[in-house]
């Protein structure tokens, strides 16, 4: 007989199952349950309505979802980056396919997001103040690690010393895409100097002679195979980040339309602009050449 089975069996022949496991010993510390590993009682008590409004709770809740799932894309990129500095792919490729996996999940909540009407949003929206997800510090993180660099971006957080020390130390290193560039110098390709050791906290711009470089590899699959994986796992992040973009942009004219965003964004405007932003260029540009 299975543990845990009874032996009995119901009216309709179902052998009923005894959920008690005795084998289960239930005399643990709090630090070792479920809830004390994941440190439950302190996540479930973070969402602190400011209204009596029933949407606000959703709104705390998806934008709190997002910044649990930006931390994971925060982690795998430093891995994945140190990866490419060892010419060690392999790893890397299983963390940027993870990114891209977080990436899905992060655009599902636009669509839970969009179940609010405007009514409902504009019921709490005054209680915002002057917060706006701009003032993500994982996101404006996460955007300098992919290669969007603008020193600007970092005083907004200057009342934030700490995770003002963070985004400046990422603003000056070499990005995801800067590393690819060392590793295809390393491995022969003519990557011109002034893109592999330059100011890292300037934007970057498109280079014909690294559109050049990319060609080769994509010319040559079969001789330069792990740098063609790695071409389309940067495409895969860059492509659903795209994606990610449209879907909060239509979600905030779905909500408030053309109304400035909170904290003093152009809303929709602002969102559109940067529908236009690529970190990976050239990886886009060649596609014109194949």
């Amino acid at each position: 007989m299975a543990s845990g089975e009874s032996g009995e069996r119901s009216a309709g022949g179902t052998p009923r199952v005894d959920l008690t496991d005795e084998s289960v010993h239930w005399n643990v510390s709090r630090a070792e349950t479920y809830g004390g590993y994941l440190d439950l009682d302190r996540l479930l008590n973070a969402q602190h309505p400011r209204s009596i409004e029933h949407d606000e709770m959703l709104f705390i809740v998806v934008h709190q979802a997002s910044e649990l799932w930006l931390k994971l894309c925060l982690h795998e990129l430093k891995a994945a980056i140190s990866a490419i500095r060892r010419d060690d792919l392999d790893p890397c490729f299983k963390m940027l396919s993870r990114v891209s996996h977080i990436q899905t999940q992060l655009l599902n909540v636009w669509d839970v997001l969009a179940t609010m009407t405007p009514f409902e949003y504009s019921s709490f929206r005054n209680q915002l103040g002057p917060s706006s997800g701009f003032q993500s510090w994982q996101y404006r993180l996460l955007e300098f690690m992919l290669g969007n660099k603008h020193a600007e971006f970092v005083r907004v957080h200057r009342d934030d010393p700490e995770h003002m020390a963070l985004l400046e130390q990422a603003l000056g290193a070499p990005s995801l895409y800067d590393e690819a560039l060392r590793l295809l110098s390393r491995r022969g390709f003519e990557i011109p100097s002034e893109y592999l050791d330059r100011d890292f906290s300037q934007p970057y711009v498109p280079s014909k002679q690294v559109t050049a470089a990319w060609l080769i590899v994509y010319h040559s699959t079969q001789a330069h195979w792990d740098l063609y994986e790695l071409a389309e796992k940067l495409i895969d992040v860059d492509h659903n980040f795209q994606l990610w973009r449209f879907s909060h942009m239509k979600t905030v004219e779905r909500i408030i339309g053309y109304k400035r965003g909170t904290g003093g964004t152009g809303g929709v405007s602002y969102l559109a602009k940067a529908l236009e932003l690529r970190f990976f260029p050239e990886l886009w540009s060649l596609r014109t050449s194949i």
